[in-house]
């Protein structure tokens, strides 16, 4: 578990890295348009929010983490299957950032992930009481 929050964080601070750089680029450059190129870099710091947050509450183990992590490699995969496709020097961004997703994916798909987090598929040991029994007013 603490592999995907890490890896999580460092997207994270990858993103928010990434969106700094576009906003000094905005201010120190000679940008198309001011305002896009402000919302666009504003954008992608606050997109650093999701895996950020997904990445802390992993390391704390909170049940809560395991969607918007799931949720942000995800996309993660087709962003760098598109930047593949381009080329270029979005190759050398591509293939960590590809490597990471499948990582945290198959970290958060384990079974001990699950137990972890104490996510349990419907019917399962979540449903059951103390001591293996059924709850009361639940049917086995």
């Amino acid at each position: 578990m603490s592999l995907a929050a890490a890896l999580s964080g460092l997207q994270g601070v990858a993103i928010a890295g990434w969106g700094a750089i576009m906003l000094l680029l905005t201010f120190t450059g000679e940008p198309d348009g001011l305002v896009q190129s402000l919302t666009g870099s504003v954008t992608v710091i606050l997109l650093a929010v999701l895996p950020l947050a997904a990445g802390h509450g992993l390391w704390r183990l909170r049940r809560w983490s395991r969607g918007p992590a799931v949720l942000t490699q995800m996309l993660a995969l087709p962003a760098a299957w598109y930047m593949v496709q381009t080329g270029g020097g979005w190759l050398v961004a591509a293939v960590p950032l590809a490597v990471t997703a499948v990582v945290i994916l198959g970290c958060l798909m384990s079974p001990a992930a699950a137990e972890a987090l104490g996510v349990t598929p419907p019917g399962g040991a979540a449903a059951d009481g103390p001591g293996g029994t059924s709850a009361p007013g639940r049917s086995a």
